[in-house]
């Protein structure tokens, strides 16, 4: 079976009736940005951060979300016919809120299993191990050829352990190269036999200094760093990444602490500065939330590649973009 899209219906049941079940929030085919080659990313959900900044909020939630597009609304009415606790608000029968709070999902989704425009989706599926090889596997060719495969993200993969190491063993089966990107927000002794099937590893460092990290991300980077050293241990390809977000960790100072830090990685293959850009906002509204960070203007090229230049003191192969 090929990855429900979001036009699908969705079925609450699911997520009782396969073991090897896990949820996730979306797939993007012909990457080539997470890893070497072409690739296919599974985005799971739940996220122990909170980055402000987050260009995914929704995979930060460990359960299904409604993502509510009002502008696609046609004003057909049907959703306010089928939800069983008058959630929906609307101005002529054109949706334009939804209580969250009083709704019933992740038990119901009848709104969205009945708008056929696009107006009303839930994002976070039940899905079963060969569902999602099923969608991996449709572009196996392209990996072979150009040295890609799956990439494991999020939010963070490794906040379902089980569900990701089932992924990634019979990923290995198919003989499929294996990426993960993570925060490295985790416990050691949960996530080392998963990385032992990783043939890469997209390592996230968000801010050198404990307490910025902490008021950036919502929790400190001690525990961060000691699991990248871990990783280092390995011998797994290790990217080191460095979301570059304007006014939190563009500074030289933090730029050199991190170019300094992963330069002792035996491991590293490269720093990757990733520039801060703002495509992911509409997605906090649709979700009913604030985005913090809006009005922050990303960083002009000319401003990345300085960065770049300054991580580049430390005699590491620094890329722009992954």
């Amino acid at each position: 079976m090929s990855m429900p899209s979001r036009y699908q219906l969705y079925d609450p049941s699911a997520r009782h009736c396969e073991e090897d079940t896990g949820l996730v929030s979306d797939f993007q085919r012909f990457s080539i940005h997470d890893g070497p080659g072409i690739r296919t990313i599974v985005f799971l959900k739940g996220c122990p951060l909170h980055c402000t900044w987050c260009q995914n909020p929704e995979t930060l939630s460990h359960l299904p979300e409604i993502m509510l597009v009002p502008n696609n609304c046609i004003g057909c009415g049907k959703c306010l016919g089928v939800c069983p606790n008058d959630c929906i608000s609307h101005t002529d029968g054109r949706v334009n809120a939804i209580d969250r709070d009083r709704c019933d999902l992740p038990e119901c989704g009848n709104c969205q299993n009945i708008c056929y425009a696009n107006a009303i989706n839930i994002c976070g599926r039940y899905l079963t191990v060969a569902d999602v090889m099923d969608e991996v596997e449709r572009d196996t060719e392209f990996y072979f050829r150009t040295g890609g495969g799956v990439t494991f993200s999020g939010g963070e993969p490794f906040a379902q352990p089980r569900f990701l190491e089932m992924l990634a063993r019979e990923a290995k089966k198919r003989k499929l190269h294996t990426a993960v990107e993570t925060c490295g927000y985790w416990k050691w002794e949960k996530v080392r036999p998963i990385l032992g099937l990783m043939d890469i590893v997209l390592y996230d460092i968000k801010h050198m200094d404990p307490d910025r990290h902490r008021q950036g991300t919502g929790v400190a980077n001690d525990l961060i760093l000691d699991n990248l050293n871990r990783v280092d241990t390995l011998g797994i390809p290790l990217r080191a990444r460095l979301p570059l977000v304007p006014g939190f960790n563009d500074s030289a100072d933090n730029i050199r602490a991190v170019a300094s830090f992963v330069s002792g990685l035996a491991s590293l293959e490269t720093l990757d500065i990733l520039p801060y850009h703002r495509m992911g906002e509409p997605k906090w509204g649709q979700l009913g939330q604030l985005y913090s960070m809006h009005g922050v203007v990303p960083h002009t090229r000319d401003q990345v590649y300085a960065c770049a230049e300054i991580a580049r003191e430390y005699d590491i192969v620094v890329t722009v973009g992954g």
